[in-house]
């Protein structure tokens, strides 16, 4: 109960400076962590691909913004947990028990490590990677995710396993073997309820949790709470989701941390938006009737809200979608197909992606290396683009596109410029924008009435027309391949890239 008051109040193990940030304390369980070799290969692990060759100050860390999204959980659980204090305040009813406190702290430092944990499961080029034709063929084999979890119980976060597997489950495998080398004990943690709160996972709550979780819904519901309007059982279910949200959800502290974060190293202003005015603005959110527990908005916060997916839209289309980084995308996919044409490789990369052992040396600098290597031998290979920053010729862009008009256009292009069709490379960027108004349909607008101050919620979207104008869209760049000429002739090569792919 001490170390939850002296945590509660500030009392940190170390401090690491961040360049978007400032001061970020750590905890001794989270130092332990954060040296883990699993997690100390997101050094090498860009956090946006090789977005550097066009905005040259992106070369920051998958490293360096799980530690961010760390703190920015912090700062929105606390955030939360300060308004309804205040509000406490105000009535005269401001005595914390004990237990309050320690579920307060034990909570926030699940969230801490679920945030700290959430992308631990990337490999080399963070998305890119797995958008590999050859690498979705690797990860898709029968059997990998048993081998994956060879010896293990895997059956504790999955009830059964996933058709395919993207960087979210290699994540929930990178957290268990990382938090079963840790002292969670000392911490008064379990790992299943930090691995319960990441994404693709089903968990059942440890004792601990549970009791915790229902001291949280007393303290935040008063008069809901004990009207037992929602069954005790079902209250560590809701609280857990309510925690999930903060890790991965529409405002979530991976989204905030990484617009920022990205828009700071690429140098560029339209991912700025102000996180202490939405922080402040920020409630917990229920709903008896449904029921439902997660974060609700006061009215004053919804510029800050706007602002937020604003941002987020722009940076899409200005910075992630720029024509010359998908250029350099499409480029690195071929690249890494080349890499994995040679035996050798392949069977090297099999066996990362199937042991914990061997998972922790897939980082950006092995393909890199194998890069180099194809360059040297292939001066007329996707590699030897990528090491000498050559970068696809583009043509057109255009927007909303069906795929007859996309090959009636490549087609047109390459006669008017002399060349074969399959030497006119297609990326597009499938926009689906109208998920911001469907998705944010599931935050509520905290609303009091002004006599009684009686709390209700709203639908978002019944509050603010804001989001209601986004609509889903196609962006189609058109490249020219280096080297095309017209006696030339290649295999057709087209790739589509969503907008979802990048976080």
């Amino acid at each position: 109960m001490r170390r939850a008051v002296n945590d509660l109040l500030g009392a940190y193990d170390k401090l690491i400076m961040d360049p978007v940030h400032g001061g970020i304390p750590l905890y001794r369980h989270e130092i332990q962590v954060i040296d883990h070799p699993l997690f100390q290969r997101l050094r090498n692990i860009c956090q946006n691909d090789i977005l550097s060759l066009v905005f040259p100050g992106a070369t920051h860390s998958r490293f360096l913004h799980s530690i961010g999204v760390m703190h920015v959980g912090t700062r929105m659980f606390r955030a939360m947990i300060d308004a309804y204090l205040r509000e406490r305040q105000l009535s005269e009813q401001t005595d914390l028990s004990l237990n309050q406190l320690d579920a307060i702290d034990y909570l926030a430092k699940t969230i801490r490590l679920g945030c700290l944990l959430h992308d631990s499961g990337h490999s080399s080029f963070s998305h890119q990677f797995t958008q590999a034709r050859k690498i979705r063929q690797l990860m898709s084999r029968p059997g990998r995710f048993r081998d994956l979890w060879d010896g293990v119980d895997f059956t504790v976060y999955h009830p059964c396993e996933p058709e395919e597997l993207e960087h979210e489950h290699y994540s929930v495998r990178v957290a268990h073997e990382v938090l079963a080398a840790v002292d969670l004990e000392s911490a008064g943690l379990a790992a299943v309820d930090v691995i319960g709160i990441m994404e693709t996972t089903q968990v059942t709550p440890s004792d601990t949790f549970c009791s915790h979780a229902r001291t949280f819904w007393e303290f935040i519901a008063g008069e809901d709470a004990s009207s037992g309007a929602i069954p005790e059982q079902d209250i560590p279910q809701l609280v857990l989701g309510l925690l999930s949200s903060i890790v991965s959800g529409e405002i979530d502290a991976d989204r905030a941390d990484y617009m920022l974060r990205d828009g700071f190293h690429s140098s560029v202003t339209i991912g700025g938006f102000n996180l202490d005015h939405l922080l402040s603005n920020l409630r917990f959110g229920w709903d008896v009737s449904e029921p439902w527990m997660g974060l609700a908005i006061t009215p004053k916060g919804l510029g800050a809200l706007e602002d937020f997916v604003y941002s987020r839209y722009q940076m899409y289309r200005k910075v992630y979608a720029h024509k010359t980084a998908l250029g350099f995308d499409w480029l690195l996919r071929e690249a890494i197909n080349e890499v994995l044409e040679d035996p050798e490789n392949f069977a090297w990369i099999d066996t990362c992606l199937s042991n914990m052992i061997w998972f922790a040396e897939l980082t950006d600098n092995f393909f890199w290396e194998a890069f180099r290597k194809v360059a040297r031998n292939k001066p007329d290979s996707d590699s030897f683009c990528i090491v000498n920053r050559v970068k696809l010729n583009h043509l057109d862009t255009r927007e909303n596109l069906s795929s007859d008009d996309i090959r009636k256009h490549q087609q047109w292009l390459a006669e008017q410029l002399g060349i074969q069709a399959n030497d006119v490379v297609t990326c597009s960027m499938r926009a689906r924008f109208s998920n911001i108004q469907d998705n944010f349909n599931g935050i509520k607008v905290l609303v009091k009435a002004p006599i009684t101050r009686q709390r209700s919620l709203k639908k978002i979207t019944e509050v603010s027309a804001f989001f209601s104008k986004f609509g889903d869209g196609t962006i189609t760049h058109f490249y020219r391949r280096p080297g095309a000429t017209q006696s030339e002739w290649r295999p057709a090569r087209s790739q589509s890239r969503s907008m979802h792919s990048t976080s």
